[in-house]
């Protein structure tokens, strides 16, 4: 007897995915993406799976980064204060995938960029999704 294949989905793809709607319905028009695009727009929000464990044998807690970027300081804070809200309310099924729930382990930072010195926020959050079942052949 084999034990099932457990699939987790990219969590940054059901991040990412669940952001772009929830701003637009904030009445945000602000890219978001899982890498800094080019050229560069002035706002946009970044999201990084940067670790994270196996949950359960059936789930996965990626720990992912939202970086927050905006022409100042305080329209940084307000653009990422606007995405940890949402952020905290993604539990639920999200582009088929189940988040059960967002845990902050990282509090909003002031963090400008190095490169650049543009504005930008950031902070960080465990996803806890479920992963799916991959359909395989029985053995003969």
């Amino acid at each position: 007897m084999s034990l099932p294949v457990i699939v987790m989905p990219d969590a940054v793809a059901v991040a990412t995915g669940y952001l772009r709607t929830a701003l637009a319905a904030a009445g945000e028009s602000v890219p978001v993406v899982s890498r800094i695009p080019s050229p560069r727009p002035t706002r946009f929000v970044q999201v990084q799976r940067v670790g994270g464990t196996r949950a359960t044998p059936v789930s996965d807690r990626a720990r992912l980064d939202f970086h927050v970027w905006a022409a100042t300081e305080a329209t940084a804070h307000d653009l990422c204060a606007l995405v940890r809200g949402l952020v905290g309310a993604m539990p639920g099924i999200r582009g088929g995938v189940t988040v059960y729930s967002v845990t902050e382990v990282g509090g909003p930072q002031w963090l400008p960029d190095e490169k650049t010195s543009s504005a930008r926020y950031a902070y960080a959050a465990d996803i806890h999704v479920r992963g799916r079942v991959l359909d395989t052949p029985k053995p003969a």
